[in-house]
């Protein structure tokens, strides 16, 4: 093929791809309004993957020869490379939308056998494909830079752990907590936005290309083939929903507007507490602006910012589900509208999420203002009704008590704290000496030992063991696998509970576990269960891996694939032939030897389990095999 120079690329415009149809000049109006380039030229790469892929599909198809596909996979190397060095011709194009720009520029290199490329599709599968694979792109990098700010948070809420902070109920003192308390609570939100990301990932990973327009293509294409070259975990099980389908769009922008939202409470609090009323903390200077007529201000911009592009990331979703309440199946023009909002939701939520770690490694706690501002305004009223209930006092009279004490405390214009024991006897009898040492802040927060409270042990155990958890640190030498114990009972129903509740397991009773001990294996980390999954016998040839699940803090670490080697080694042990599983992570599986085969296949009696699975009549999973024995 002779070199194409990035000259080549402004030859004149092909027909529209539609004009066969239609006779006469576009109208230039329409035509702005019309052709979709100058947003979805940002698919150019996903288009160029989906082409590919599609050319090989053909070849399998007997539709192309091998020369043929090899001539299109270097036309479109070649058509990479020169957007790559000359971006602009791509931004300037004159085409339709970014199909088009690609058959044309395809044309151009390969004469007709660029028209050839587009046998047994539709620009409608095509986009949606296009757009899917974009997405799951996207989503990535959203959940690296989430990962990014959790990490942030923790390393502030190490850096303060000792950092006693007022915590607010309508926006007035109620408790003292530790600093580090609060960076947690935000970690916890963002750690839910990671689990909305990570499942709006996986239904993003279906594969509609070869679905054509809308009632599936004519040829001879192995889908399930070409969704897995293409990085999809599954092919579209219905041609008409999958090209008409943008719920993964929808789900997309309900995770990052949940994300915006947990941002936006982040920064309202950290704009109050850095306020002139407040003084709780200062924000770094390189990430707040002044005013031009006022010398003396420095405003939170940064946070402000984050906290109102929340409104419009809200709005995109809102616009996108309105845009599609009321379409007729299959494809409409419609929902060209899809994609400016996801773009520029995706744009803004990153910009977001890359401002605040260096902003949270900049601040500043004004230590002595934090500490007094806990025991302000009688923060630790609660401890005293806590000390009369301790002694005998029902709560509801010991807080009857205590809020007549506080009203007596704010006449004398003292804290709780400086009345006298007499004093607090008048309204408390059952007070004893003991109440000044149960006011004091340490006292307060050292109470809060349960689960999640702010208690200091609390807190470190838990910062730790997000630290641990970190998905570049994590450290693996401690874990141990090995057959289940009736003692791990307890822990093994928690993971198949929590695996189940998500949809990934089928729920098991704590009978059917204990039945079964013996078919479990257990990851371990330090004697504390992190994982397990189970060896289940249908024939002597065959056994099933199920309920496999790992601790959500301890993922990362390799430890599934450690469950799942040494369940096909005891498979092996007992001279099985086979191992399967159903999935809905086939790319996971396939690294561990697995390979794909038709649910069909397996016995009738594996079928009749999944009379059990709430998603029988709309399965995703996909079953695959590996061999573990053989005579």
């Amino acid at each position: 093929m002779t070199p194409v120079s990035p000259s080549t690329l402004e030859s004149p415009q092909l027909d529209a791809l539609w004009s066969g149809r239609l006779s006469g000049e576009v109208h230039d109006l329409f035509k702005v309004f019309n052709d979709s380039l100058p947003f979805d030229h940002r698919l150019f790469l996903q288009d160029l993957a989906g082409s590919s892929a599609w050319a090989n599909a053909l070849e399998h198809a007997n539709v192309l020869a091998a020369e043929e596909r090899a001539q299109i996979e270097a036309a479109l190397k070649d058509l990479a490379r020169c957007v790559a060095e000359s971006p602009s011709v791509l931004i300037d194009a004159d085409d339709e939308d970014i199909h088009s720009f690609v058959e044309r520029e395809l044309v151009s290199r390969v004469g007709d056998l660029g028209k050839k490329l587009h046998t047994g599709r539709s620009r409608n599968d095509q986009v949606a494909t296009d757009l899917r694979l974009w997405t799951m792109e996207a989503i990535d990098c959203r959940i690296g830079e989430i990962q990014a700010l959790i990490d942030a948070l923790v390393e502030l809420a190490q850096r303060e752990q000792a950092t006693v902070f007022p915590g607010y109920t309508h926006l007035q003192r109620a408790q003292p907590i530790l600093f580090a308390h609060w960076c947690l609570a935000y970690v916890e939100m963002f750690r839910r936005d990671l689990g909305r990301m990570n499942d709006a990932r996986h239904r993003t990973s279906v594969c509609p290309l070869g679905c054509a327009a809308l009632a599936g293509t004519a040829y001879d294409i192995d889908r399930e083939a070409l969704a897995a070259k293409l990085g999809f975990h599954a092919a579209s099980a219905n041609s008409l929903d999958a090209v008409s389908d943008r719920d993964f769009v929808i789900e997309s922008l309900s995770g990052i507007s949940v994300t915006a939202m947990h941002l936006s409470r982040m920064a309202e609090d950290l704009v109050f507490y850095s306020s002139g009323e407040a003084r709780l903390l200062e924000l770094p200077d390189g990430l707040c602006s002044g005013s031009s007529i006022m010398p003396q201000k420095k405003n939170p911009d940064a946070l402000e910012l984050v906290r109102g592009k929340c409104g419009m990331q809200i709005g995109r979703l809102v616009g996108v589900m309105t845009t599609m309440k009321a379409l007729p199946l299959a494809y409409n023009k419609d929902m060209q509208e899809d994609k400016v909002p996801l773009f520029d939701a995706m744009d803004e939520l990153s910009i977001c999420l890359r401002v605040l770690p260096p902003l949270l490694e900049g601040i500043k706690v004004r230590h002595q203002n934090a500490r007094a501002a806990a025991l302000g305004d009688f923060a630790n009223a609660t401890e005293l009704a806590d000390h009369l209930a301790e002694r005998g006092v029902p709560f509801r009279d010991a807080h009857h008590q205590v809020g007549r004490l506080v009203s007596e405390a704010i006449e004398q214009g003292l804290p709780l704290e400086e009345l006298s024991l007499s004093e607090i006897q008048t309204y408390a009898p059952a007070a004893d000496e003991h109440v000044f040492v149960d006011l004091t802040v340490d006292a307060a927060l050292g109470k809060r030992t349960s689960i999640g409270g702010t208690a200091p042990d609390q807190v470190a155990t838990r910062i730790a063991r997000l630290q641990s958890s970190g998905r570049k640190s994590r450290p693996t030498g401690s874990i141990e696998v090995r057959t289940a114990r009736v003692s791990d009972l307890t822990d093994i129903k928690r993971l198949v509970d929590l695996w189940a509740d998500a949809g990934e397991n089928l729920p098991r009773s704590e009978e059917e576990i204990l039945q079964s001990i013996g078919e479990f294996t257990v990851a371990t980390e330090d004697d504390r269960v992190v994982g397990c999954g189970a060896l289940w016998l249908y024939t002597p040839a065959l056994a099933e891996i199920r309920s496999v699940g790992v601790d959500p803090e301890c993922q990362g670490g390799g430890i599934g694939s450690k469950i799942i080697e040494h369940l096909a080694f005891n498979a092996h042990r007992l001279r099985i032939e086979q191992v399967f599983v159903l999935t809905r992570a086939p790319q996971f599986f396939e690294r561990l030897d697995f390979k794909m085969v038709s649910v069909n296949g397996l016995p009738e009696k594996i079928l009749k389990d999944c009379a059990r699975c709430p998603k029988k009549h709309c399965c995703d999973e996909i079953a695959m095999v590996r061999t573990t024995w053989s005579h």
